[in-house]
């Protein structure tokens, strides 16, 4: 083998993957057809759910200063995101430019192997491991092998075509435009403002000087393209729709895209797995498509790793397109009804009075703030009547022995955490011959506020995702058997 999995495709789902994997001692070889990074910042700013997920691993401080805020939208409707429970608010402003940066960084720090230039041109799953053709640098071809393999090669994914997952949903209706321009002074348009003639948006991208724009012209059917347009078209479909001459500005980059929304009806199939793009295409609604990505990643990571090294069976592994794969459906059905309230015409105003209207009810803001957060995620653990199983653990300050931590720096090393908040010696025990997996921590929680879902819990099973996995008193199961399901079998003979 020339790696324990290979990861096709360094953006930033493939890119956390592999910090992933290395985290729990994988080698990974990524793999991406380009010789560098392109410098586009397509995904724009975190949402609350990859803001905990990036601090549990202590990754924010290595993005300096974000500009995070409370305000978002549905559709184009203006939403609270203050009414979640989080410690963290989303960052608006983050280039997925730096985020990649910030990412390549850390997996090779971690000691991943980010083979730039490398192109995938043919994939063979053999049963009991991948082989791979790759075209290198110079275009020397070159074999590869693994124990895994995993898509992170985005919505035109090589790997979902060569390995023939099926790939349903509905083709694009419409092409959008997307530029980051400078040298022009442009009011702010939020998304959701419309013309008769379609819908722009328009915002600055922190204080470099640079305007993110965003068009929609309707009636434009959509163009398979091989190359990004030129930025003449935005800038005549932006003075088509709002009469405004914008075509002396300078531009950083142009795209365009579309709403088509496919959604893979596998995530795994024998040794090959698909994350972010390569699984799910769909409206870049809400900024949720690289988030997903991210959330996919971590969610695999940890579980890959597991199987690799033999700590868990591959059944794990089914448990990556269970979770993610209902994920996927609710992210399909949001970002096209956003679609519908933002980029249809008139026809749609009453739609859009009544969301209005809902929006100002706390429980309706709640609601659709959580979807488009990803904090209302809550994966089938198993039986119970805790309120957090399921959930992603919540930051909760703690006092130790020695020291003061918090739940999030627990899983600053990616293993699972047994938190015992009682001082039970005897729920310790139990727990031994998970050890070399599951850090066994006894602590005091801190500050627990009355009403809090963690009042009256006495121990909490954190998988290296941050979701609990068990907890007590309010699970069905005993504490060895969610060790087992989630962790592999003991290393001790249980009595």
């Amino acid at each position: 083998m020339d790696a324990s999995v290979i990861v096709v495709g360094a953006g930033p789902t493939g890119l956390t993957l592999a910090g992933e994997l290395r985290l729990a001692g994988v080698d990974v070889v990524v793999l991406d057809r380009l010789a560098e990074r392109t410098g586009e910042s397509r995904g724009l700013g975190f949402t609350t759910r990859t803001m905990e997920i990036f601090d549990q691993r202590g990754l924010l401080h290595r993005l300096g200063d974000m500009g995070t805020g409370n305000g978002g939208h549905f559709g184009g409707i203006p939403v609270d995101f203050g009414v979640l429970d989080s410690v963290h608010q989303a960052a608006k402003t983050v280039p997925q430019s730096d985020t990649e940066t910030m990412l390549e960084g850390w997996a090779r720090e971690l000691g991943a192997d980010i083979r730039r230039g490398h192109e995938l041109l043919s994939l063979d799953d053999l049963g009991d491991g991948v082989e791979v053709t790759v075209r290198g640098p110079g275009g020397v071809e070159s074999r590869l092998a693994a124990s895994y393999l995993v898509g992170c090669d985005g919505g035109r994914s090589t790997v979902r075509k060569a390995v023939g997952f099926d790939f349903p949903g509905t083709p694009a209706t419409l092409e959008m435009y997307l530029a980051d321009i400078k040298g022009i002074d442009l009011k702010p348009r939020l998304i959701g403002e419309t013309f008769p003639g379609g819908m722009v948006m328009s915002g600055p991208l922190g204080d470099r000087g640079v305007t993110r724009i965003i068009v929609c012209e309707r009636g434009t059917p959509p163009r398979r393209r091989t190359e990004p347009p030129a930025f003449a078209e935005v800038a005549a479909a932006w003075e088509r729709i709002t009469g405004i001459d914008i075509s002396h500005a300078e531009h950083e980059w142009v795209s365009a895209f579309g709403d088509a929304t496919r959604l893979v009806t596998e995530y795994r199939r024998g040794r090959v797995l698909l994350a972010g793009d390569a699984a799910h295409i769909h409206l870049p609604a809400g900024g949720q498509g690289m988030n997903t990505g991210v959330q996919d990643a971590v969610n695999l990571g940890w579980k890959l790793a597991a199987v690799v090294r033999g700590t868990a069976p591959e059944g794990l592994l089914d448990t990556y397109h269970e979770e993610r794969h209902a994920v996927g459906e609710r992210l399909m059905m949001n970002t096209r009804a956003q679609g519908l309230l933002f980029l249809s015409g008139d026809e749609v105003q009453p739609l859009r009075d009544v969301f209005r209207e809902l929006i100002r009810y706390e429980e309706v803001s709640r609601h659709l703030a959580g979807m488009v957060s990803g904090l209302e995620i809550r994966y089938d653990v198993g039986p119970g009547r805790h309120p957090l199983l399921g959930l992603r653990m919540p930051h909760l300050e703690l006092v130790g022995e020695r020291r003061k931590t918090s739940s999030t720096a627990l899983l600053r090393a990616g293993r699972g955490v047994l938190l015992d908040l009682e001082d039970n010696a005897v729920l310790r025990g139990r727990a031994a011959g998970w050890s070399d997996r599951v850090d066994i921590v006894s602590s005091e929680p801190h500050g627990v506020p009355a009403g809090s879902p963690l009042s009256g819990t006495a121990a909490l099973l954190v998988r290296p995702d941050g979701h609990v996995a068990w907890a007590a008193p309010g699970s069905h199961h005993d504490l060895p058997m969610a060790l087992e399901r989630w962790f592999g079998p003991s290393r001790i003979q249980q009595p």
